[in-house]
């Protein structure tokens, strides 16, 4: 089927050119308009939380992640001036539509106050400059507009110089690495092009999505530096063999073409597969912040693989020899490489014991501190501090701490108008604040029976509770936790009331909670689901379970490195990386989701060419050379393009996104060197013909009637 598929596209190449050509133009506008559109909330549908959040919205007119907070630099200050300075903060909080000021405090150095909008974070986000505006027209003094919408919107812009910043050291290093691979030619078009047309189709369809759902504002960066890597190496797969296929003097261009997608497209299209597979496990996460990167991070194999499917062999036709021909003037450079490989597969199989031992022990290091990994649903600490929004953070972090920035909302829902204030809720409610002013973790707790404190129709009370930690500390998470589980139980609140707990504290607990509930179970139907894809692609029982395994212990190795450079800090001062306790929530699942893919590119790519040296009669140790051999190159270039790429994050100035590159590229690294050249195929040769091992009954009719071996194997002829 994929023969006559790839006949058609050659035979119409310059229509299917022209198409990818119009979906880069799309994409190219819709990547400039994106930004507006995307946001970072961590609210969780249906929790505690979200509850809270909702009848804060309704019923007091104040959306916690459209609320700005303004810090002015005012030391000493006399209650007249005080007074005075909270009348012209009122005025401006009105310049944002529905916004309104919740007076001021005086701490030390510093007045601050709140305006409270019913915004959506994405929206209110985006008056942010009219707000600052606002207050720096009305005799202010020094004064820094801070808070979740305008943290937000001063991160969209260094977001985007990251991006920037990451393509420009990557772009020019992949394509020396493509030139050492390929030689010098055309051919080096083909990459960068599969990559603009696959990341100009997924920014297109993004915008589309994010009129609809909420999009995180790390999407144009994961689609753009994940695309660019997967593209360039699943290209350079096929341009690779599609320099050998033409090295046949008796082939035409169009039959190397043919016999490229049969070989080298499929194995793409089985990896791509694969990658599909690990990516689409994030949709069955229930958390809209991560199923919105998941759903980026899938369009990017899913569309590559449409790529494979039309854009290359197109391009491959359009350049035909002429584009290959520089390639062939590097032959002894190629035989050099070869030579190098065919010596390396061989020691690896001689001393098949040794390089076993070896990458399990290196393997087990870089996996041990995976017991040491804790994690946190976000960090005020983790932003660029040189914007205004973080200066305006840390003075308000140095002169009422850090838990008093995000408090959590206890929200009280009596169940009837006019019942909050009634002696049995008002009994209740101040059982609760006694208890929770006992706690350790416990700063401060705002109680009051006028509004801001309870709604117009007295149905709702709230109380406002502020730690000695940040919202994502793990005391924080045991201050929500103890409130939910006994301090709200042990109030003894009235038959009929509800009681919410809300803030960013609560939905950070509701964030993990919920993500990490569903997490295993998603991750055993990957490896399920992946298993029985892998043994079509292998046709072996076991050799699908050493992948899926290998794989596993890869995601594993990441973990650790994770641990080793940030919470550790090993290299982190030198590279200019944030120092953490904890990692960011988000990671482990998505760098799960995507080196468990990349990691099936190695192993799809290394063993198919190792079952087609089989299928022709090689014996299982002269297999396993050969395979590593022709693809050990290859393979080597891929895994260093990626490694490159996804230092890219690590360069930015966002603590997720650099805790997120330095994870893919240490796996891609430990991957592709230790688990791929030294473990599979140590434990390949250790395992012999077993490898190969499928059971008569699970064969097709056509292949019992094929030929066995010496050693007592079938061998399936497709």
């Amino acid at each position: 089927m994929i023969e006559s598929w790839t006949r058609g596209v050659v035979r119409f190449r310059v229509i299917v050119v022209a198409c990818w050509l119009a979906i880069v133009i799309v994409g190219a506008a819709s990547a400039v308009r994106l930004p507006a559109l995307l946001s970072i909330s961590l609210a969780v549908p249906g929790t505690s939380s979200q509850q809270a959040d909702d009848i804060l919205v309704q019923h007091f007119a104040q959306n916690a992640d459209g609320t700005f907070t303004v810090v002015f630099r005012l030391a000493n200050p006399s209650p007249g001036a005080v007074r005075a300075l909270s009348e012209r903060f009122a005025e401006a909080a009105r310049a944002v539509p529905t916004g309104h000021s919740t007076g001021l405090n005086v701490a030390s150095g510093i007045v601050y106050g709140d305006v409270v909008t019913r915004l959506d974070l994405q929206r209110a986000a985006t008056y942010t400059d009219t707000l600052r505006h606002a207050v720096s027209t009305a005799a202010f003094p020094t004064a820094y507009v801070t808070g979740e919408p305008a943290i937000q919107h001063d991160l969209t812009p260094v977001l985007a110089a990251d991006l920037h910043k990451g393509e420009l050291i990557a772009l020019p290093v992949v394509l020396l690495a493509l030139a050492a691979t390929l030689g010098i030619s055309l051919a080096l078009a083909i990459p960068f092009l599969f990559a603009i047309c696959t990341i100009a189709a997924a920014l297109a369809i993004v915008y589309g999505l994010a009129h609809a759902v909420v999009m995180v504002s790390y999407i144009p960066n994961l689609v753009e530096l994940i695309g660019l890597g997967l593209a360039v190496d699943y290209s350079l797969l096929v341009v690779h063999r599609f320099r050998e296929e033409l090295e046949r003097n008796d082939t035409t261009v169009e039959d190397a073409i043919v016999r490229t997608m049969a070989t080298a497209g499929r194995s793409v299209l089985f990896s791509g597969a694969a990658v599909t597979i690990g990516l689409s496990m994030i949709l069955f996460i229930p958390v809209p912040f991560i199923r919105s990167v998941g759903i980026a991070g899938l369009l990017v194999p899913l569309l590559s693989m449409l790529a494979t499917l039309t854009l290359q062999p197109a391009l491959l036709s359009l350049l035909g020899r002429g584009g290959m021909r520089r390639l062939r003037r590097r032959r002894s450079v190629g035989d050099g490489a070869a030579g190098f490989w065919r010596r390396f597969a061989n020691g690896v199989i001689r001393h098949r014991g040794a390089a076993l031992a070896g990458a399990v022990m290196v393997l087990a290091l870089a996996m041990a501190p995976v017991a040491a990994l804790q994690l946190t649903p976000g960090s005020i600490f983790a932003i660029p501090q040189f914007t205004a929004s973080a200066r305006g953070e840390s003075l308000l972090l140095h002169a009422v701490g850090a838990g008093a920035l995000t408090p959590t909302d206890v929200v009280i829902d009596a169940g009837a108008p006019g019942r909050a204030l009634t002696p049995a809720v008002s009994a209740a409610t101040l059982r609760l604040a006694d208890e929770l002013t006992e706690q350790p973790e416990v700063f401060l707790v705002v109680i009051g029976s006028k509004p801001p404190y309870v709604d117009a129709t007295g149905r709702y009370l709230r109380l406002s509770v502020s730690g000695r930690h940040e919202f994502g500390s793990e005391q924080s998470q045991r201050l929500v936790a103890a409130l939910r589980d006994h301090l709200i139980p042990e109030a003894r609140f009235p038959t009929g009331v509800q009681v919410y707990t809300g803030g960013a504290p609560s939905e950070g607990v509701d964030f993990l909670a919920r993500a990490y509930g569903a997490f295993p179970w998603v991750v055993l139907a990957v490896l399920a689901l992946t298993y029985v894809m892998l043994l079509r692609a292998f046709r072996s029982l076991l050799l699908p379970l050493i992948a899926v395994l290998l794989n596993v212990v890869s995601v594993a190795a990441a973990y650790g490195m994770l641990v080793v450079v940030f919470r550790f800090g090993l290299g982190a001062d030198l590279l200019g990386l944030y120092r953490v306790s904890q990692i960011e929530g988000w990671i482990p699942v998505f760098l799960f989701a995507v080196l468990f893919g990349l990691s099936m590119d190695y192993q799809v790519f290394l063993v198919t060419r190792m079952r087609e040296s089989w299928d022709s009669g090689a014996d299982s140790d002269a297999a396993v050379s050969h395979g590593l051999e022709r693809t050990g190159r290859v393979v080597s270039a891929a895994a260093l393009v990626m490694v490159i790429t996804f230092s890219g994050f690590v360069t930015g100035r966002v603590a997720d996104l650099q805790e997120f590159g330095v994870g893919l590229a240490l796996g891609v690294l430990l991957d592709a060197t230790v688990v791929r050249f030294l473990l599979l195929p140590s434990l390949m040769a250790a395992l012999g013909r077993w490898s190969w091992w499928l059971p008569a009954f699970s064969v097709r009719p056509a292949a019992l009637a094929s030929s066995s071996r010496a050693d007592g194997t079938r061998r399936e002829i497709t």
